[in-house]
């Protein structure tokens, strides 16, 4: 099975971020998850469009720039910059993003209201609700507190229990209290209106079982609704709110406003229609009742009831295309549990940018997401060593161990003819299974079907030896290796783009191709002249994991902590170091596979050892006045593996080999044959 070629037009949309406050990680697997989709379908050359906004609207905003001393429209315009810098900085590539605060949304929210009116699925009827006498509103659940009317469990919210778990609604509350004023509430009526979502249980029904609208999970979860009965939908709110008002309501009543929940989603609307004015897209070719095209929504599987009955009955309603289907996704963890401030994995998405480099999450997570709704877990310790794994020591060192004798023995031209044909194909057919992958959303497995591409790779590089070729002189046959290996790293950079951009665009340009399409990769670069390579990624370093989550820790648990650190803990002096000083230093037995002179660079060796990992390290010592470079290979030596990698005018150095030094003399400190590759030093 391969994906489809024909072009397809689609629409896409990720759920709309609330602009009180700053996007997470916990954020991020959704927009990540989206965008690496969107990427994937336009390197399969289909006309994809991806669109978001803020959701901007609602008591909560109100009420944190009441807080805030500001207007809730300096607010918004706030949370919004933040919010596009934050995913900016993970490369989401929107082709709009917008906010529900917008004259498009208005007009779109009320031809759609004003359209189920005249169909008459509009009704209104008095509710009472609990009145926070001080603040001058309407309570919603959340502001709401008290005792469960049937356990007693006292601080309980206004629609269900913790400790029981019954539901119930807020005047129900025994002794309630507004989280507000902490004043008590009094039940007050008021009229609202109501979206009569009963009248469309047929259609819903039969629009919810269409093949591939919803995963299985969600299918059934609405079933049990469905049984349930499907009750109207309370759509207003009474002032003071921040939203639109209600149109056409009876001259003399108090305005109403449109709950949040029904112009959020009109938001993916205004936001394309913002996006149509200014390229010349045609709104109604996507948005029409007979749409061609095709419209997907990414969500987490907690607002599935508002975006699988709710917005297509509004849509069926006001005679809208419903969309193709509804993506739906897990919860994250982090280290098996939930973010947590106070351990420090509540982590924004600023705060790790100010410490890691952001293909690494995006890669992980790809690594995890499948179309399941699952939830996911950020293991650190595991995305460490699968980050390092896989896109260091796999697929980026495909590069720099190939790319180094091509520009030094061959002026950057690759051979004119391949000498693994058979491998190649090989790697170029599994670009189908890679490609129905993506489309399917199952990028683990994507990810697993490229890394045993790239196995295959570094097997071949060491079946092959160029380093041992180059040392004998057959200048002829190490060109030819590398060849190979470059043009199936070529292939790889193609399948990975959708999820690495950033490290994709900089391979590229090294590759001196025009483009990465998928198309692209039953191309040869053959008699092909590449640039100077330059270090494409780095590995994830422990000290700078351990920084991002001592940053997130929340300051008061962070004091406490301090505190309580500082009655027993004996202080080292500056001539002295921690036994837990020492256990940082990681070294182990390496086999020194090949060592060289670097050209330019007196002082340097350049060193190729093997310490047990998937591929080599390449390691740069100062120690060409003491040794021919020679009488090194073969050797065991000892070699710091944790040090942060260290970018050089010649390449990256990824250790420290140990050397012992007295009065001016240098000495490698060797070890016997005997010593297992990769044993580790304590």
């Amino acid at each position: 099975m391969t994906a489809s070629t024909a072009n397809r037009k689609i629409l896409v949309t990720s759920a709309l971020p609330y602009a009180n406050g700053p996007i997470h990680l916990g954020h991020l697997v959704e927009y990540i998850q989206t965008d690496i989709w969107v990427r994937a379908m336009k390197a399969m050359g289909h006309t994809v469009t991806y669109v978001c906004a803020d959701d901007a609207h609602g008591t909560a905003i109100m009420l944190k720039a009441e807080a805030n001393g500001i207007s809730p429209e300096e607010q918004i315009a706030t949370v919004k910059a933040a919010h596009e810098q934050d995913f900016a900085g993970f490369f989401i590539d929107f082709d709009n993003y917008y906010s529900t605060h917008s004259p498009e949304n208005e007009q779109l929210s009320q031809e759609i209201y004003t359209k189920l009116e005249a169909a008459g699925y509009i009704f209104t009827k008095d509710v009472e609700q609990l009145f926070d006498t001080k603040k001058g509103l309407f309570l919603a659940d959340r502001f709401v507190k008290g005792e469960c009317p049937e356990c007693g469990a006292k601080d309980q919210y206004g629609d269900n229990c913790e400790v029981c778990s019954s539901t119930y609604n807020a005047t129900e509350l025994k002794n309630p209290y507004s989280t507000l004023s902490d004043s008590t509430p009094v039940i007050k009526s008021s009229k609202h209106y109501f979206f009569d979502l009963p009248k469309f249980d047929t259609f819903l029904q039969s629009w919810t079982k269409s093949e591939g609208r919803l995963q299985s999970a969600i299918y059934n979860k609405l079933s049990e609704w469905f049984q349930a009965g499907l009750a109207p939908w309370d759509i207003s709110r009474d002032a003071p709110y921040f939203g639109f008002k209600i149109p056409n309501t009876p001259a003399g009543e108090p305005d109403k406003y449109f709950y949040v929940w029904l112009d959020a989603p009109v938001g993916y609307m205004a936001s394309f229609k913002n996006l149509c004015s200014r390229t010349g897209l045609d709104f109604d070719e996507y948005w029409q009742k007979d749409s061609s095209t095709e419209l997907y929504h990414f969500i987490g599987k907690d607002i599935v009831y508002f975006h699988a009955l709710f917005w297509p009955a509004m849509l069926e309603g006001a005679g809208f295309r419903t969309p193709t289907a509804i993506n739906a996704h897990g919860f994250l963890t982090v280290n098996g549990e939930k973010m947590s401030k106070s351990r420090g994995t509540f982590i924004q998405a600023a705060t790790y940018l100010n410490h890691l480099n952001p293909e690494y999450l995006r890669y992980y997570f790809a690594s995890k997401l499948s179309a399941s709704v699952e939830d996911i877990n950020l293991d650190l310790d595991d995305f460490m060593q699968k980050v390092n794994s896989d896109l260091v020591g796999k697929v980026v060192n495909i590069a720099s161990r190939s790319a180094g004798f091509i520009h030094k023995n061959n002026a950057g031209k690759l051979a004119q003819h391949l000498a693994e044909p058979v491998l190649l194909e090989e790697i170029i057919a599994c670009g189908d299974d890679i490609a129905q992958a993506y489309q399917d959303r199952e990028f683990s497995r994507a990810t697993r079907l490229i890394m045993a591409c790239a196995d295959k790779a570094n097997e071949y590089i060491d079946a092959n030896k160029p380093w041992a070729l180059n040392k004998e002189g057959k200048t002829d046959e190490v060109q030819a290796v590398c060849t190979v290996a470059l043009n199936i790293f070529h292939k790889l950079m193609i399948y990975l783009s959708p999820i690495l951009p950033q490290l994709a665009e900089n391979a590229r340009r090294f590759l001196n191709v025009e483009t990465l399409q998928f198309a692209t990769r039953h191309r040869l670069l053959l008699d092909h002249q590449i640039n100077p390579f330059n270090p494409l990624m780095s590995r994830v370093e422990k000290d700078k994991i351990n920084a991002m989550i001592d940053e997130s820790k929340d300051s008061l648990a962070a004091t406490t902590a301090s505190n309580d650190n500082k009655q027993a803990t004996p202080q080292a002096t500056a001539a002295h170091i921690g036994i837990d000083d020492f256990a940082k230093v990681e070294m182990k037995v390496a086999h020194v596979l090949s060592c060289s002179r670097v050209q330019g660079a007196d002082k340097l060796l350049q060193f190729s050892l093997d310490i047990g990992e998937d591929s080599p390290r390449n390691v740069f010592s100062g120690i060409a006045k003491f040794y021919e470079p020679e009488t090194l290979v073969g050797k065991k030596v000892i070699c710091v593996t944790n040090l942060a990698p260290r970018k050089m005018k010649f390449g990256i150095s990824e250790g420290m080999i140990l050397s012992a030094e007295k009065e001016g003399k240098l000495s490698v400190v060797l070890l016997p044959d005997t010593m297992p590759i990769g044993a580790t030093l304590a």
